[in-house]
């Protein structure tokens, strides 16, 4: 199996409200997902995965990175749960968003 490359096409995110989750598409596919809850003023993300084909082309950064820029132009206070988005801020301190890191 050949592993699709995003080359051929530019990888963009979207915010899909209703099933509560920023996807990744890569031309006609969703290549991941960044899965979150509102609450009022707030945004949880709770789980982050990349399709298996699309493994080791950076689209988990790329998601997160959209996602979380997304989430602060909103106004809201990023909540994460999940390890990715976690590791993906401590990687990146200079995120200008408001975060409230879980207990």
């Amino acid at each position: 199996m050949t592993t699709p490359s995003i080359d051929a096409d530019t990888p963009e995110v979207v915010r899909n409200d209703e099933r509560h989750e920023y996807e990744i598409r890569v031309g006609d596919r969703v290549a991941g997902i960044a899965g979150y809850r509102d609450e009022p003023g707030r945004i949880l993300f709770t789980h982050t995965e990349i399709d298996p084909d699309f493994g080791g082309q950076g689209l988990g950064s790329i998601l997160a990175s959209a996602a979380l820029d997304d989430a602060a132009e909103r106004g809201l206070t990023i909540v994460p749960y999940c390890p990715f988005i976690q590791a993906y801020l401590r990687k990146h301190p200079d995120f200008s968003g408001e975060v409230s890191w879980p207990e």
